[in-house]
Parts: structure tokens; sequence; C-alpha cells
């Protein structure tokens, strides 16, 4: 007979223990446990276990597998198809997670209503908003013609006799944090709930074909909610990042069994849903200043696209004994070792400014590929020597002054003379990587203080 039991989870990672501990040795996160209480089965007897050894489960040599039945689906949006691999894979499973109202049911509304115009059998469940809300979103991205079905239900139980009565192609789960089954007495939301409400559905995806989106909120550190044993379940994890003052959303994809993991895909917010930013390059660099100091560009790669992006920095006289620093859109240690490199081997003393380190555009970006660049920008901005409007800076920096080579420096070499720059300074490291038709565009330097001999 089953016997009920308590247990305590580790809400960031899934960690199971039999009693509260302040640190998950899992994660090592503090404060994380959760009491919930947990069913355990009587153990089956010796006849019953035999009966269960074999259930004609048979192997099959790997030449003979047909891939002709994962075709891809597009999802109508080419952004989102790059960071999925392609397009849609029937019989996977996505978990798409974001801030509060960063756009998540919005995109997944527009998706929804390109697959249901061409042909495709549409489900989506809505637990947290009725269904005229849901219409209410839907009427301002324009007429939905297609075959698609809204519900509105949080009992698993009953998603599930929908979705084999409906039999939908693509049904889309927002979000998987509302969901409960009965026969777990733990709240919705709770460790044990998303667990085994996200296994269910992934054995519908699996056994049926059917394309599930899941919805996942976040927790204050940008993660999504629930333990992390969610992330390991689902086929794909994608993130809607951005900040809510500015326009553009991007969707990074984590995880991907179906395609590369740093991708990204680039979304602009309007009034009538989500629009594709073909080129993020030129959308990301719009209202740069001419001619001023402390500004620079330089390229980063995203999977595998190029982009540039615009560098600023302020130096101005301190006025305190310590001087100040700050960074928005990279790593603050980061900042504080470049200006200990440019203090010890270019010999600038920015030991006597306060340094401000800023990416327009509200972009993180944790590559050191941008290093040179934020060096170029500090040295510019102390000198008040504006960098030339059209030159790109990229390139890792060392601890002892080197400028090192990063990744496809030809690709960003061809984004920034597509985009009419005339001058790349590149590392000398580099030199082997870039085709020789864009070796005249290029200034190759081996250390920071040749670099910053540059500026005039």
């Amino acid at each position: 007979m089953a016997k009920s039991t308590t247990v305590f989870f580790c809400k960031e990672c899934g960690f199971e223990s039999a009693k509260w501990m302040g640190q998950c040795p899992g994660c090592h996160a503090w404060n994380t446990f959760t009491e919930e209480p947990v069913r355990k089965s009587a153990p089956a007897s010796p006849v019953k276990r035999e009966s269960r050894a074999f259930r004609g489960t048979k192997s099959v040599y790997i030449r003979d597998i047909d891939l002709s039945e994962s075709k891809r689906i597009p999802s109508g949006m080419e952004e989102l198809d790059r960071v999925l691999g392609g397009g849609i894979v029937p019989g996977s499973l996505v978990l798409l997670g974001g801030d509060p109202g960063i756009g998540k049911s919005t995109i997944l509304l527009q998706v929804c209503r390109y697959l249901s115009e061409h042909g495709t059998k549409v489900l989506y469940i809505s637990g947290e908003e009725s269904l005229q809300q849901v219409k209410m979103r839907a009427v301002r991205m324009g007429e939905f013609t297609g075959d698609m079905k809204l519900a509105s239900e949080t009992n698993l139980s009953d998603i599930e006799e929908l979705m084999r009565e409906e039999k939908p192609e693509v049904a889309v789960i927002d979000s998987i944090q509302t969901m409960y089954r009965e026969d777990i007495s733990s709240a919705p939301g709770s460790v044990s709930q998303v667990r085994e409400c996200t296994n269910a559905l992934l054995q519908i995806a699996k056994q049926d074909g059917v394309m599930i989106f899941l919805v996942g909120h976040v927790t204050k550190e940008g993660t999504v909610a629930g333990p992390r044993v969610l992330e390991h379940m689902v086929d794909t994890v994608l993130y809607f990042e951005g900040e809510r003052s500015m326009d553009y959303r991007l969707i990074r994809a984590v995880k991907n069994r179906f395609g590369a993991t740093n991708e990204v895909g680039v979304f602009e917010m309007t009034g009538e849903g989500l629009k594709e930013v073909p080129n993020p390059s030129d959308y990301m660099l719009s209202g740069r200043p001419e001619q001023a100091s402390g500004s620079v560009v330089t390229c980063v790669m995203e999977g595998t696209r190029p982009m540039l992006l615009e560098i600023q920095a302020l130096v101005s006289k301190t006025s305190f004994g310590l001087p100040r620093r700050t960074s928005v859109g990279i790593d603050y240690n980061r900042v504080n070792l470049l200006i200990a490199v440019l203090e010890k081997r270019a010999g600038l003393p920015l030991y006597e400014y306060d340094c401000y380190v800023n990416i327009t555009g509200g972009m993180k970006i944790s590559e050191p590929g941008i290093d040179l660049a934020i060096v170029m920008a500090l040295a510019s901005g102390l000198k008040d020597a504006a960098v030339p409007d059209k030159m790109i800076v990229f390139g890792e920096t060392g601890l002892a002054g080197e400028v090192r080579g990063v990744s496809q420096p030809g690709v960003r070499v061809r984004e920034a003379v597509k985009l009419g720059y005339e001058r790349c300074v590149v590392p000398e490291a580099n030199r082997k990587g870039i085709e020789k038709n864009l070796l005249k565009y290029c200034v190759f330097v081996r250390s920071v203080r040749e670099a910053v001999g540059l500026l005039k």
C-alpha cells in the first residue's frame, strides 16, 4: 500500500533531502529547501518484477532510422527559426522563459497565428488568463483566420484528455507553473507539481508527435523558476531577454537538442506585436554620436551572426580619494582588470579618474573579444581624442598587455565593411584568419600600448 511522507526539495536545482538544510549540496544556494509531501509506493513483489522484466522493446540499427519524419516546420519568423535550429521539430518540447511582460505570450500567439493559417492544427491552453484576455491580445495582432483553438484550464488531467480529443499538431501551455495534478497534494508551481506536469507533457509530445511550447516564469536571478531538472527534461530552453524601457527583445537558446546553443534572435516590440530585426547591427548603432571621445564600435559574435555594438566610456577627474568604477552591460571585475592593464602597460594615470563604461542599447556582453574596444574607449575618454567614426575595434586583452586573437575574425571584418566601416583594429594573431581582399581594411596590433598609440 502506498505510504505518504514528506521530503525537502531545493527550489533551484531539485535536490532531494530527508531533512531541511540551510545550503543546498547540489547548487550551493542558501535557504532554498521547501517541504513537500511525496507518495512512495510499496515495493513490487518478485512475481510482478519478473512479469515486467520484458515489454517487447527491440533495438534497431542506426543506419535503418529514417530522418524524414523529423522534418522541421517553419514558425513564420526567421529569427525564431534561427534560434530553434531551422524550424519547429514535431514531437519536441520547448521551454520559453522570460521576465513578466517581456513578450512570451505575444510571440507564441504570433507563431500560432502563422501556423494555423498555413494548415497546422493549433491548441493554445492558458492557465493565467481567461479566453477573453487572450482574445484581446490576439486582436491587436490582426485577424486570426486559421484552425486555432483556445482553452483556459490548469488541471493537467483535463488538459491531457483535451489534447487526446483535439489531437493538435502544436500546443502551447501558458504557463507550466500554473498547472497541477490532482494526485499530488503540493501547490501549483511547487517542485513536485512542475516536475510531474512537465513529465506528463513530455510523454504526450513523444508518443503523439505533438510539438509543445511551455511558458516558464523566471526567478530574480533571471533563470527559469522551478527545479533545474525541468531544463534537463525539455528538448530546448529559450530565454527571452530585454529591458522594458527598450524596444528590442532577444531570444537566446541555452539548450537545444536540434541545433546550436549560441544563436540569438532579435525582435522589436511594437503595438501590433513583435517584429523581426533582420539587421541588428544597424539597429543597435542608430543615434551614435559623431566625433565623440570615449565612443568605440566593436563586433561581437552571437552564434553565427556578427553584431556591431557601441561601447562608451566616460573618464573624469575624481573628487574623492578613491576613484569610482561603474560598468553597465559588462562585468564590473573585467573593467577593473582592463583599467589596471592600461595603468601598468600603457602608462595611463587612470587612478586619478572616475571611469564609467556602458554598452548602449542595454545589451549584456560577456565575450572577451570586446576587451580591446573597452581599452580604446577608456583611453579615448582620458585623452579626449575621438576614435574615427568609420573604425571598429575587437580583440582580447591579456594581463601582460598583449592583444590576443578572437574567433571568426573574417566574419567580423566582413560585417563591418558591409556596413561602411573603413578601418578595423584587429589582433595580429588573427591575420591568417582574414581573407586577402579584406586585409586592406585591417590595422593589426600586438599590444595595448600599440593600440592606444593609434589615438591622436
